[in-house]
């Protein structure tokens, strides 16, 4: 979501994936083929982790620079209160991955992807999802590198596909006083149908359903 709120405006400058123009277009293209060739959840799941185990502690340093930057510029009081979800979402499901990855947790989840046709548009998307947001006035070059977005986006399909849980976690606080909610098995977001003019949004593949009775904290 900080992301999303962030390069809404910036779409118009985006660098096009839609070609062989660039090595890392070909590659983030062929993972996202990858991800599509999975049948099962745990299928998922073992390639969402080999495509992290990749990389670097480097690359998680920038990663994790950028999150620290970024909610640097939001205001107080939401910049504390957002401030665990925003971790959790990225970093606390990093950890979940690669642990469920070593413990063979994905090789006993046997149950079809559900909802196939979501899943298909969020991996035919990736490709040039990884692209739109790249800014170029951003002062660190690091943070511009759609390594950075697939990183994002592929957290989002272990926890969004795998899980089957919100891609932005439960209790995660929005403007106004408006969280995302579990009630029962189900997931309720404010936000959820909010974003479908952002393609590139996760928002428009999370398992979450519209809420239409909104509860503030």
């Amino acid at each position: 979501m900080l992301m999303q709120m962030r390069d809404s405006k910036k779409g118009d400058t985006a660098a096009a994936a839609g070609d062989d123009r660039t090595d890392s277009g070909a590659l983030i293209r062929d993972i996202a083929t990858r991800l599509l060739s999975a049948r099962t959840r745990g299928g998922l799941g073992t390639i969402v982790a080999q495509e992290i185990s990749a990389y670097s502690l480097f690359d998680l340093q920038i990663i994790g620079g950028r999150l620290n930057s970024d909610i640097g510029k939001l205001p107080q009081p939401y910049r504390q209160a957002i401030c665990p979800y925003f971790r959790d979402q990225i970093f606390g499901k990093h950890h979940k991955l690669l642990s469920m990855g070593r413990s063979g947790a994905f090789d006993r989840m046997t149950g079809p992807i559900h909802d196939r046709e979501t899943f298909t548009r969020f991996c035919t998307m990736l490709p040039e999802g990884c692209f739109v947001w790249e800014e170029t006035s951003e002062r660190n070059p690091y943070f511009q590198n759609p390594k950075n977005r697939l990183f994002y986006y592929l957290i989002a399909a272990f926890t969004m596909f795998v899980l089957e849980e919100p891609g932005h976690p439960v209790g995660m606080p929005f403007p106004g006083g408006f969280t995302v909610e579990q009630r029962g098995r189900d997931f309720y977001c404010l936000i959820r149908d909010k974003e479908k003019d952002v393609f590139w949004s996760i928002c428009n593949f999370c398992p979450a359903l519209q809420t239409e009775e909104a509860k503030r904290v």
